[in-house]
């Protein structure tokens, strides 16, 4: 009897000493306080009489559950700063470069070219470009002609410009305009009717933001906040 009651007292000591700061440390400490009283049991316990330590081999379990899954999510944590990192580094190579987006304005640089392009649903028998500065004022009207049904990609720099790699052949209403924001609006005329069409214009890019999702965003000069998802086309 005066062995376990040795193991009683030795076990009860353990667990005032050491109660308060495995509640107040995380699990590590719990584990080790955890260790620490089976020793002692193992080491008074009757050797003719042992006790039963599914318990103790079933709470030992639990623990090393608990320490795989720290080991776990640390591993995640790795892997979502590693994520992160290149991120980062795919952002900082768009800075400086051009994307074509869905918009209707964009900025000219200076002895830059706006790109743009629109997608017909059908054949037109006559397709324009219509190019307005920031106060709404018609600058100038680019025909483009018949065109057949499905992309047509154009190309200007302020006084010429260009449709599907072919360089109009047309009297500018300008000369060579300043660089600056421009409004785009492109109408064709389908079966008889006109009607406007979506465009996506080219920007450069400013600067690029990460939230904390890792996804991308891209501010565009002229144009404002895009979402890298959003971007139809990387020049």
């Amino acid at each position: 009897m005066s062995d376990v009651t040795g193991v009683e007292s030795s076990i009860g000591h353990l667990y005032q000493t050491n109660r308060q700061p495995a509640v107040e440390e995380n699990n590590e400490m719990g584990r080790d306080v955890f260790l620490e009283l089976l020793t002692v049991q193992m080491q008074n316990q009757d050797p003719l009489s042992p006790q039963d330590n599914t318990e103790f081999v079933a709470q030992l379990a639990q623990f090393t559950q608990v320490e795989s899954l720290a080991q776990l999510s640390g591993s995640f944590d790795d892997f979502t700063s590693a994520f992160m990192s290149s991120q980062a580094l795919e952002a900082s190579s768009l800075v400086g470069t051009s994307v074509t987006v869905p918009a209707s304005h964009t900025l000219l640089p200076p002895d830059g070219i706006i790109s743009g392009s629109v997608t017909l649903p059908a054949s037109t028998s006559e397709l324009a470009i219509n190019v307005y500065d920031t106060n709404g004022s018609l600058i100038d009207t680019i025909p483009a002609g018949e065109q057949s049904q499905g992309e047509l990609v154009f190309r200007w720099d302020g006084q010429f410009a260009e449709v599907n790699g072919e360089l109009l052949d047309w009297q500018s209403s300008n000369e060579q305009v300043p660089h600056g924001e421009y409004h785009f609006v492109v109408t064709a005329t389908i079966d008889g009717e006109a009607s406007q069409l979506d465009t996506a214009l080219s920007a450069n890019v400013n600067s690029v933001t990460i939230n904390g999702d890792g996804e991308l965003t891209l501010n565009l000069a002229g144009i404002g906040a895009y979402n890298v998802n959003d971007v139809v086309q990387f020049n």
